[in-house]
């Protein structure tokens, strides 16, 4: 077997330098042409082409009776040899504008690739003409796969052409106008080919996928828990990570392909160290062994058992000399030394060790349990000297430390927010910090060292003598890590507002953000001018390139995470609070793209619970914590309504507008009040409270709620009991119970139907006079965990709901049947119905508007989940039974000593008058 794979080696080596020694560049042009021709169909269908008649020594034009070279023999049959063949020989005969124009930049070609090859194979044809020539559109293009590869992954090779196309357009449609030739070419084909579509889809009307030529380059997947661990070996131009389900992957950075996955942790991977004179590297896991691996390999050259501790929080748990070819581990308030190739135990200390700081000049650092630092050595494990801590500075103050190997220093941090520095066994310097350090981290170089305190980055310059701070670079969060270069002049931030953050030394200035994180980053390395970053709660890790063309970045976003959003009805608008500053209400315009923070921004004395905006009339009704209500009139910014809380100041829980915009009511924790839209003088008005309803107090606080044209309020609570009452008899009536807290109750244009949906597997289509239940509509996927939002189509056809599961879903009112599903990378937390479709806030910032087409009648055989690994089940009530959901026809008298019972104390209060803050 060796033998014939050295002699395949060798033909093929062989075979290569004759190509190179006797086949020149215009000959291999030239025979690359031939064959290009001959696959792209020019030699075929009687077309003469030229023939070399020997004997008379003159080319002849003759039909060469060549067999024709279709894109596909038939519906199922695709030319396979064409599709993997044209791509390379038009490349390599330099026909640049054909490859452009037939092949890449034809939609007929990369779908039946895609479908019949996969997206790999794709990519690799865009790798090698971007290997050959310097084109923006190629790059662009490549990248777009790149991108989209992981969602048609996930489909398990199950490619279906309405999501490739879908995908393209709405990553490539903002950059069209760009690149007209092959990307705008690109997008008119997928316009045509949606309207040539005869199933049901939702057709983006703008880029609101993540677009090519932006920071994200790669998604690294393979574990199936959050990453733990990460590091990183330029030299070796390798990548490791360590997740929480034991597994070690290897990456190459070349081309971020995948080497090794290493497994033999029982359990979550703690730490990872990279040896610097070897290819391995050690690892730890929360089953307190210590493994070593060799990275070119992939294999395990020992493991140590009973190693580290798996109840320690530091997160060194392993510190090694490579000189010595030492390891130190500590155990449960042990030290123990174990020899770094052969893993016998060398020395075990005797006294009781509280932490091990670090290594310097052949002596660990400890802290021993009476508040001592204790040096050791390193080989003997006899004790050298020993200092005192700084008063009242212990084992359990210690909130970090770091060891700068270069300077011979050991760095710790107290809970007094103080930041000691060791050096030759005594206590050097103090340095104030603005709060108790987090974290510590030191350039390669260790000129530069970074001090995670809460919101701010202390950077520190460090020399041999001394620590001079140069910057504090604040946030609007707390900072989880950061990094630097390796050139020094840029440091990467990550704080608990999921972004991600450039800043330069030189003038402390923000130079970049990258801000569209499925969770906060907990890991950060850098290599060359990309950025890898991780999270202990996202089984994947993410490459983004620094250098990246701003002006591809998709300005159809606002700040990703924003816990409180709603929409103009054309869309055009968005007001949003965001995460971390609940006291001030933003707005985004949709045709400016961007957000004006000191114009367009309103002041809120108390935090914001809810809003609500009545959209004929342009008021924005802001719920405070306080059980205040402030109203904006939208064409009078400067003048401000105010509604002011109970008594008791509850907090506002929830508000709902009538379909008129004539009525509003507002839950507290206790009651909900039914106010009075009207105008004085042209100005708008609210008077109210007319109508007090006071809450069931076995019932859990109202989560959603929405008002009828007709004074019926219909609300569900966070204990998904779902109640309609009406204001004008006093009536109420409990409608099914829902599993689980009710996220949403969407009321149809014309008031006929509402739809509830909570955070369980079902949601329920309601008709409303008269009550009944008209489908009950159950979804269960691997990812499903709940409705967020819902809204009805202008025709009252349709219903969208968005889902924690990142998906669209589209519904048949009259039917209750599943019609359609897109994935869109992050779940939907507020739609508005618009024309055709809808418009609608993702969770990650981005604006979506997209319409839905769908034929009369479905084809036979239809299926909705084709894509997904989900099922669904409609149930429906029997249209020959309408009987009417049971009511309560009398309001029953309140008595304290009974629970069970709805719509007990409806209290009519004196309207109070509104408040005018001018």
């Amino acid at each position: 077997m060796g033998r014939r794979r050295s002699s395949a080696g060798f033909h093929l080596q062989f075979a290569e330098l004759v190509r190179r020694r006797y086949l020149s560049r215009d000959v291999k042009a030239d025979m690359h042409t031939i064959l290009a021709e001959y696959f792209s169909g020019q030699w075929s269908k009687g077309q003469l082409r030229p023939i070399l008649l020997p004997s008379l020594s003159a080319f002849l034009n003759a039909d060469r009776k060549v067999s024709p070279q279709p894109l596909w023999f038939s519906e199922e049959l695709a030319n396979l040899r064409k599709i993997h063949e044209l791509p390379y020989h038009l490349a390599h005969a330099g026909k640049w504008d054909e490859l452009r124009q037939s092949v890449l930049g034809s939609l007929d070609w990369l779908c039946c690739k895609t479908l019949q090859c996969g997206v790999s194979c794709v990519i690799q044809d865009l790798t090698l003409c971007t290997d050959l020539t310097d084109c923006p559109e190629i790059q662009l293009l490549k990248e777009t796969f790149l991108l989209l590869k992981p969602s048609l992954d996930f489909s398990d090779g199950r490619v279906d052409p309405s999501l490739l196309v879908t995908e393209i357009f709405a990553r490539l449609q903002g950059l069209a106008d760009h690149y007209p030739s092959m990307i705008g070419q690109l997008c008119s084909q997928c316009m045509d080919w949606f309207e040539s579509y005869s199933d049901p889809l939702l057709v983006p009307k703008c880029s609101f996928f993540e677009a090519p030529g932006g920071p994200l380059k790669s998604t690294l997947r393979g574990f199936t828990k959050g990453v733990k661990a990460v590091v990183l070996c330029s030299k070796r131009k390798l990548l490791l990570a360590g997740s929480e389900d034991g597994l070690i992957i290897v990456w190459s950075l070349n081309n971020l392909q995948p080497l090794h996955t290493l497994s033999g942790h029982k359990a979550g991977v703690l730490s990872l160290k990279l040896t610097d004179k070897t290819n391995n590297c050690l690892s730890t896991g929360l089953d307190g062994t210590l493994r070593k691996w060799c990275l070119i390999s992939g294999l395990q050259l020992f493991c140590i058992t009973d190693a580290v501790s798996v109840q320690t929080h530091s997160p060194t748990h392993i510190h090694m000399n490579e000189e010595r070819k030492i390891i130190i581990t500590n155990p449960s308030s042990q030290v123990k030394a174990w020899d770094l190739d052969t893993a016998e135990p060398l020395f075990e200390l005797t006294a009781v060790i509280g932490s091990v700081l670090g290594i310097v000049e052949d002596e660990i650092a400890c802290i021993c349990s009476e508040a001592i630092l204790c040096f050791y050595d390193i080989s003997t494990g006899t004790q050298t000297s020993q200092t005192l801590l700084p008063y009242s500075a212990g084992h359990h103050n210690i909130t970090c430390c770091l060891t700068l190997t270069k300077h011979s220093k050991i760095l710790i941090a107290f809970g007094e927010s103080r930041l000691h520095s060791v050096w030759s066994h005594e206590m050097e310097s103090v340095i104030d910090l603005p709060s108790p350090a987090l974290f510590l981290r030191t350039s390669e170089d260790e000129k530069l060292l970074l001090a995670g305190c809460d919101r701010t980055l202390c950077v520190f310059l460090v020399t041999l003598t001394s620590m001079h701070k140069v910057l504090d670079l604040q946030h609007d969060a707390s900072i989880l890590c950061a990094v630097s270069n390796s050139e020094g002049s840029e440091i990467i931030t990550s704080a608990q507002d999921r972004i991600i953050r450039v800043w330069s030394v030189t003038t402390g200035a923000l130079l970049d953000w990258i801000g569209v994180m499925d969770s906060s980053v907990s890991s950060l390395a850098v290599h060359q001018r990309f950025i890898i970053s991780a999270s202990v709660i996202v089984n994947q890790l993410k490459v983004w390139q620094l250098d990246h063309n701003t002006t591809h970045r998709n300005k159809s976003f606002i700040p990703a995470y924003c816990p409180l959003a709603v929409l103009s009805k054309d869309g055009d608008t968005v007001f949003y609070v965001k995460e971390g500053n609940k006291t001030e209400v933003f707005t985004w315009s949709c045709s400016e793209g961007e957000t004006c923070l000191q114009l367009d921004s309103m002041d809120v004395s108390s935090e914001v619970c809810c809003m609500e905006l009545a959209q004929q009339k342009r008021l924005l009704f802001c719920g405070l914590h306080t059980g205040t209500i402030f109203i904006y009139p939208l064409d009078f910014i400067p003048e401000t309504l105010c509604l002011p809380p109970p008594e008791s100041l509850p907090m506002v829980r929830s508000m709902a507008i009538s379909p008129r915009e004539d009525k509003m009511a507002v839950a507290y924790e206790d009651a909900v009040c039914l106010f009075e839209i009207t105008a004085r003088d042209s100005f708008p008005c609210v008077d109210g409270p007319f109508e007090r309803y006071s809450l069931d107090l076995l019932h859990s606080s109202i989560s959603a709620m929405a008002l009828l044209s007709d004074c019926r309020l219909l609300y569900g609570t966070f204990g998904g009991e779902v109640v309609i009452y009406d204001f004008k008899s006093a009536t109420a009536a409990e409608l099914d119970h829902h599993g689980a807290a009710i996220t949403c109750i969407t009321m149809s244009n014309w008031d006929a139907q509402a739809l509830i949906g909570s955070q369980d597997c079902v949601q329920k289509l309601w008709n409303l006079s008269p009550v009944l239940l008209n489908h009950t509509m159950e979804y269960k996927g691997f990812y499903f965990e709940g409705v967020l939002c819902a809204v009805f189509s202008i025709n009252d056809k349709y219903v969208f709901t968005g889902s924690l599961d990142k998906t669209v879903k589209v519904w048949d009112v009259s039917s209750g049947c599943l019609l359609y599903i897109q994935y869109v990378y992050s779940p939907v937390i507020r739609m508005m119905p618009h024309k055709d479709g809808f418009v609608a806030v993702s969770q990650h910032g981005s604006f979506i508007k997209e319409g839905f087409r769908c034929p009369d009648s479905l084809k036979p055989g239809y299926n909705p989940l084709r894509n997904f690994q989900v099922h669904y089940k409609v149930t429906s009530r029997d249209k020959s039974l309408n009987v009417p959901h049971s009511v309560i026809n009398e309001l029953p008298d309140y008595n304290p000593a009974q629970f069970n019972f709805i719509g007990i104390g409806l209290i009519k209060s004196k309207p109070s008058n509104t408040c005018v803050l001018l």
